[in-house]
């Protein structure tokens, strides 16, 4: 079973809201940048960094940071690994830094991109923002200081992220 969740005005009317928030607490963003997961926590990071040039005409610092190696799971199959292209063309190294990613689940991707990010230097201050946060099954304790929706859902669903043409809808898939 299938069903959506949030539909794409839904989606804009959060990410308004996350980028509302973030001004509140980062001001100009001078010394805050954004740092979107790869591959699902770059369009939503995207998103925010264009939202946020629109609306206050924030040129906000981006980059995109893989995880890979990072991850406590990747020597655990045959499969030969690819990670996707970092993108890191600032210094991390005292700045504030805002971790986005679409679905924060079990916390495992944040507990690796925490650790990725030490490769570059050590921040002031790392935040977390994420679309969809699944409260329940939380395997490390990490809790998102931005939420778009939070959602309670079993073991056995799957949350989807669906971007198309710039918009985005999320959809709750179900065996039962």
């Amino acid at each position: 079973m299938k069903r959506i969740i949030l539909n794409y005005e839904q989606v804009d009317l959060i990410i308004t809201r996350l980028c509302h928030q973030l001004v509140e607490n980062h001001e100009d963003f001078s010394n805050t940048a954004l740092l979107a997961l790869q591959p699902r926590g770059i369009l939503f990071g995207r998103a925010i960094q264009q939202k946020l040039k629109a609306l206050f005409s924030i040129d906000a610092t981006y980059g995109e940071l893989d995880t890979t190696f990072h991850r406590d799971d990747f020597r655990r199959t045959d499969k030969p690994l690819i990670p996707n292209k970092i993108n890191i063309d600032f210094n991390i190294e005292k700045k504030r830094i805002i971790i986005i990613d679409d679905v924060l689940y079990t916390g495992r991707s944040i507990r690796a991109a925490l650790d990725a990010i030490n490769d570059y230097g050590r921040p002031n201050s790392v935040e977390l923002a994420t679309l969809i946060n699944r409260k329940y099954r939380r395997e490390v304790p990490i809790q998102p200081d931005y939420v778009g929706e939070q959602i309670d859902s079993r073991a056995d669903d799957y949350v989807k992220v669906e971007w198309e043409n710039s918009q985005c809808k999320v959809w709750i898939i179900t065996d039962k």
